[in-house]
């Protein structure tokens, strides 16, 4: 089992999902119960300040190595003097949501899918998400008149098939919210799947209650992706929560992210995944980190993440092979050589699923690449995200510390 440190609620308590939630680790003082934060990590708890939010539950916290600074699970959610140090790109939104985002929060960018971030709050605060913009900020929030707004939309095209309630992660919402919210999607004839993205099942499985599983199984077929990165997040809790959706009747994905130091090895990753399809959990996507502004440090090159593929498939069983993507603006792109056209300098070429050309700016930084992708030249129609920022900015007028 987990360990459970000095944190002066009972053993009962800890099990409470909310009692979780509402004593997040989000100060030194608080990660000392946990770890030893290093001089570094003390560093960068105060220069990421009022740039990069950070919080992370007991439950995860329990699971760091307290005097490791190296390991896996305390490098996905304690800052990194690395944020705010020179990165190439400095945008907060490469996969432009906002200018596929007809509603608020509601990015539709699919002929016949949305993403409905119907929350901006999370469990945690994860070192390399993707919506680091808005995760913990109260404009990002969403009012009861804008999910209903929200759900006219998709009232109103036909198209749309499939939605994706993510945020923020829904299920801190509360079972009531949640079910009136699955509710209205259900009466929407043309809505055929919903989908839930949630990293509590790892994060804070307590939140995986009987109640909640009852409440999913009303409104079926309702699936549901978690996102685990490591061995180590495959703990008795996050296996049971997982069972209890398995047995409601929720098909469970995961959806890892490549991470350099945490994941970025064949041996890591086959072990993630043969762990995940014991516990009834489908490996779906391995995503290659995002080009999100301060974290170089935990990007790899794609040709790293080609090999691992490589060592999978044919070395484990089918279903346990995730597929490789990495997502743009132009939608996610498998990333083997059908659809990887080469390496021009430091971006990879690619041609995306709608016939479009894009460029990935992805540094080998004078290492080896573990495969070899064909030299090209940087096609003219190419699209891509613009290098050359000195450091990330969040927003347009903010000035990063240091």
């Amino acid at each position: 089992m987990t360990a459970r440190p000095q944190h002066n609620g009972s053993a009962a308590e800890w099990d409470d999902w909310r009692w979780q939630m509402r004593h997040r680790v989000d100060t030194v003082e608080a990660l000392e119960r946990y770890v030893r934060p290093t001089a570094s990590e003390r560093e960068a708890i105060e220069a990421t300040h009022g740039v990069f939010r950070w919080t992370i539950t007991p439950y995860y916290a329990s699971l760091m190595d307290p005097v490791d600074e190296r390991d896996p699970v305390r490098l996905q959610v304690v800052p990194q003097r690395a944020e705010v140090e020179p990165d190439i790109v400095g945008v907060v939104d490469p996969l432009d949501e906002g200018g596929h985002s007809p509603v608020k929060n509601l990015v539709h960018n699919y002929p016949d899918k949305v993403a409905f971030c119907v929350t901006s709050e999370c469990a945690v605060y994860c070192r390399y998400c993707l919506r680091k913009r808005m995760v913990g900020d109260a404009d990002f929030m969403m009012r009861k008149d804008e999910l209903r707004a929200g759900l006219d939309y998709l009232r109103a095209h036909p198209e749309i098939r499939d939605v994706l309630l993510t945020g923020g992660d829904p299920l801190v919402f509360s079972d009531a919210n949640l079910d009136w919210l699955l509710g209205e999607i259900r009466q929407i004839p043309h809505v055929e799947v919903v989908r839930l993205g949630s990293r509590l099942p790892v994060v804070n499985p307590m939140r995986v209650t009987d109640q909640l599983c009852a409440v999913l199984a009303r409104h079926h077929p309702v699936w549901l992706n978690t996102h685990f990165n490591h061995p180590k997040e495959l703990t008795p809790e996050a296996r049971a929560a997982c069972a209890r959706l398995a047995d409601a009747g929720v098909p469970v994905g995961n959806q890892t992210v490549l991470l350099a130091g945490v994941n970025d090895d064949a041996e890591t990753m086959r072990a993630l995944c043969e762990g995940l399809v014991t516990m009834r959990v489908r490996p779906y996507y391995l995503y290659q980190a995002q080009l999100i502004g301060g974290t170089a440090h935990l990007r790899t090159p794609i040709e790293t993440g080609m090999a691992i593929m490589r060592q999978l498939r044919g070395h484990t069983s089918g279903f346990a092979v995730p597929t490789y993507v990495l997502d743009t603006p132009d939608g996610k792109v498998p990333l083997t050589r059908d659809y990887v056209l080469g390496r021009a300098g430091d971006h990879v070429v690619m041609e995306t699923t709608r016939g479009t050309l894009w460029a990935e700016p992805n540094p080998l930084d004078g290492a080896a690449p573990p495969v070899h992708l064909p030299e090209v030249e940087m096609p003219d129609e190419a699209r891509t995200v613009p290098t050359g920022a000195p450091r990330f900015v969040y927003g347009e007028t903010a000035t990063p510390p240091g």
